[in-house]
C-alpha cells in the first residue's frame, strides 16, 4: 500500500512539473514572439505611412497618424495568434519627426484545472510588449534639403516656424 500511494505521488508531481515547465515555456516565448511581430510590424506600418509628398516638397520624413494606425492594426491582425487575446495601445504618434510608441498586451489562458467537474476555473497570464521606433534616415540628398530650405509652400510654413 506504502509503495502504490508513493508512486501516485510521484507520478502527481511529475505531472505537475512538466505543466509548470510548460507554463513557463510558453510565457518566455510568447514574449519573444510578441516583442518581433510588434518591432516588424511597426517598421513597416511607419514605412506604409510615409507622406511621399511631404517629403518632396519640405524635404523631411512625415507620416500620416491615420494610415499608420490603419497600417498597423491590418497587419498585426494578419499576422497573430488565434489562442491569445491581444490589446493594443498606441501611447505617442508624432507627425514630423516620424515617432511612435505602440503597446500591447497579450492574455495567454493558463489552466490549472485538470478535471472539468468544478467549471472553466482558468487565469490569464499577460505579456506587456512596448515598442518605441523613430522613423529617420542619413540617405537625404543635396537637392532634397535644399528644397525643403528653399520653399514657401504653404504646407512647410509651420515647419519654418518650429525652425
Amino acid at each position: 500500500m506504502n509503495k502504490g500511494i508513493l508512486t501516485v505521488g510521484i507520478i502527481l508531481l511529475a505531472l505537475i512539473a512538466l505543466n509548470l515547465l510548460n507554463v513557463l515555456n510558453n510565457y518566455s516565448t510568447g514574449s519573444e514572439l510578441d516583442y518581433y511581430l510588434l518591432k516588424e510590424t511597426t517598421d513597416a506600418a511607419m514605412v506604409d505611412a510615409l507622406d511621399k509628398s511631404y517629403l518632396r516638397t519640405c524635404g523631411l520624413y512625415r507620416i500620416d497618424k491615420e494610415k499608420f494606425v490603419e497600417s498597423f492594426l491590418y497587419r498585426f491582425a494578419s499576422n497573430i495568434d488565434a489562442s491569445r487575446g491581444y490589446k493594443i495601445g498606441f501611447y505617442d504618434i508624432n507627425e514630423v519627426p516620424p515617432k511612435v510608441s505602440v503597446k500591447i498586451d497579450s492574455l495567454t489562458t493558463l489552466n490549472f484545472n485538470s478535471s472539468g467537474n468544478d467549471g472553466d476555473k482558468s487565469e490569464a497570464a499577460n505579456i506587456s510588449t512596448s515598442y518605441d521606433a523613430i522613423l529617420e534616415s542619413n540617405f537625404l540628398t543635396d537637392t532634397q534639403t535644399e528644397i525643403g530650405l528653399n520653399v514657401d509652400d504653404d504646407m512647410c510654413k509651420d515647419l519654418n516656424k518650429i525652425s
